[in-house]
């Protein structure tokens, strides 16, 4: 039995499940948010721990077993600062999606940036957060700086352990790709002093023994929420929930506009990278078509009322273009819908925002390798319609995910020593002409023009 520790951005999931990935309890504890200025959004670091010693405790208790080992996954570029000796943070945790660095980000090297770590300067990253704490607090010997896997690994070894892995760590600004290793020259450009700084392990690493709920359990794999997912799936997936993450293990160089990054790996394997598409607006769309707009009951509602279209009746939906690393995207661009005629119903603007979902996500793909197969996971994939419209646009079969919480999954695998997929539910293979796949692209893609004027 593995305790697999989702530690997400709303809140904790925690799993025990078996070696054939059996869920056999479940656990889940919010984690409350703070936005103490506009733009600015944080975490208190000792509710986050709260949120996974509940989480574990519901878990375990509803499994009726005692774990043998435990796996963490967790919510990537989230940023923490403590003191070793005390084991206090000095300040609340930067979560990822804060933008009070936006300023710095616009300062920095963007050329070099790229060409070291695969990403790109943006708020999202570790490194101006850190940069951030580190002004505000002072730069003290001893400090320690972690994203939310190293708190964690910190709290779980009772300060033993100070470490991350890969994947957490190619997402701070501060690790060559190459090397995956912390790179000096950019320790220099955020004035971050080594001895900050966690030691860096492969995925699959022992990473020590932990104490909780009573028991001692060795702590076997660590990954950031979407590698683990990706470790879960094989070598590609989509997952779909208010924003999408599209990732592709791959050596091959970034197209327009996506990101490399460290892929999970087991501790006998050589390196391995990905490339990483995020798009920010999928699930979201049918969130405002509810709550903004009051189109549409529930998510099912918005199913039967994209099916009940022979077509889209040439309306696409375009929203807010903030994803990051998406291709051909600029983050001023406002939301459009285009097309709109004296015939355009409810049911043609729930379809079109259903249908950006897939198109988005066929860009992204698009600037990368072709894999064989699509493993996606997440709320959407519940819609079969959906599903079935992106394997149409991109024209590989889509394979839906038995199991909801891949992330998790993926960190158990981890735990396990087993490079090996999820199982896996549905598969839909595609079903409509090319020729049409490519007219539905192709308004999809004037409409993109269109907003982008």
């Amino acid at each position: 039995m593995i305790l697999a520790i989702d530690q997400g951005t709303t809140g904790t999931t925690c799993l025990v499940v078996d070696d054939e990935l059996t869920i056999h309890g479940r656990g889940y504890t919010e984690v409350p948010q703070h936005f103490p200025r506009p733009g600015w959004v944080e975490h208190d670091p000792e509710e986050i721990w709260a949120s996974v010693l509940a989480a574990a405790g519901q878990a375990v208790d509803a499994s009726g077993a005692t774990p043998s080992a435990i796996g963490i996954t967790n919510q990537r570029e989230t940023t923490v600062v403590w003191d070793r000796h005390s084991g206090e943070p000095v300040d609340r945790a930067i979560v990822w999606q804060d933008r009070r660095t936006a300023d710095r980000c616009r300062e920095l090297p963007a050329e070099l940036l790229r060409e070291r770590t695969g990403l790109v300067p943006d708020p999202y990253f570790s490194a101006t957060k850190l940069e951030w704490l580190l002004n505000e607090h002072g730069r003290r010997d001893e400090l320690a700086f972690g994203t939310v896997d190293t708190w964690l690994l910190w709290k779980l070894t009772g300060g033993r352990v100070h470490a991350t892995d890969e994947t957490n760590a190619s997402r701070t600004l501060l690790c060559s790709l190459e090397t995956l290793a912390w790179d000096d020259e950019l320790l220099d450009l955020f004035g971050v002093e080594r001895e900050l700084l966690p030691e860096i392990r492969a995925s699959g690493s022992d990473f020590g023994e932990g104490e909780l709920l009573g028991m001692t359990l060795p702590i076997r794999g660590i990954a950031g929420d979407q590698q683990a997912a990706l470790f879960a799936a094989g070598g590609a997936k989509a997952t779909y929930g208010t924003g999408s993450f599209v990732l592709v293990e791959s050596d091959a160089a970034a197209g327009e506009g996506v990101l490399r990054t460290a892929a999970a790996r087991l501790a006998d394997e050589s390196p391995r990278r990905a490339l990483e598409g995020a798009v920010f607006v999928t699930g979201a769309a049918v969130q405002w078509l509810r709550d903004g707009l009051g189109l549409v009951a529930d998510a099912a509602e918005s199913e039967r009322l994209a099916a009940s279209l022979p077509d889209n009746g040439g309306v696409y939906f375009v929203p807010a273009l903030t994803g990051l690393g998406a291709p051909h995207w600029r983050p001023d661009a406002r939301g459009t819908i285009t097309g709109l005629t004296r015939g355009t119903t409810r049911a043609h603007l729930v379809r079109a925002a259903l249908e950006a979902a897939a198109y988005q996500t066929a860009d992204v793909l698009a600037a990368m390798p072709t894999p064989e197969v699509l493993r996606v996971d997440g709320g959407m994939t519940g819609n079969r319609w959906l599903m079935q419209l992106q394997a149409d646009v991109i024209g590989l079969p889509v394979v839906v995910a038995r199991e909801a919480e891949q992330t998790a999954l993926g960190a158990a695998l981890l735990a396990l020593g087993e490079r090996r997929a999820s199982p896996a539910g549905e598969r839909l293979d595609p079903s409509m002409p090319p020729d049409e796949a490519e007219r539905l692209l192709a308004g999809w893609h004037d409409a993109l023009r269109r907003t982008l004027l």
